[in-house]
């Protein structure tokens, strides 16, 4: 079976299950306090960690060499802020949120051209 077969981005139930559901998850706790909030991020974040180190094992994609450790580190500042272990003031939850996201697509733009595996 070639790389493509065996990518998760290649099918959209694959897609929905290793990242679609944890960020709706996420996105969905965003008025809620800590630390149910805190840990439904770490869970999602794991979750796309280990979806995106299992793909890179499953397909040798890129950029999931590095979206995979970038989403477990993510876990360390959530765990911060949401402990108050780490000053990001009011909006620190966007603040992460926008890490994340920036991040993340920033690492996808660096390491795929043209959807190319590594």
């Amino acid at each position: 079976m070639d790389g493509k077969k065996q990518d998760f981005l290649a099918t959209l139930p694959g897609t929905l299950i290793a990242w679609g559901l944890p960020i709706a998850a996420m996105v969905a706790v965003i008025g809620v306090p800590h630390p149910v909030k805190t840990w439904v991020w770490v869970a999602g974040l794991l979750w796309m960690g280990a979806a995106c180190l299992w793909n890179a094992r499953r397909c040798s994609r890129a950029h999931c060499f590095w979206t995979g450790p970038f989403f477990l580190l993510m876990t360390l500042p959530v765990l911060g802020y949401g402990y108050g272990l780490l000053p990001l003031g009011g909006e620190g939850w966007k603040w992460l949120g926008a890490a994340i996201g920036v991040g993340a697509w920033g690492i996808i733009a660096l390491t795929e051209r043209d959807g190319k595996y590594s």
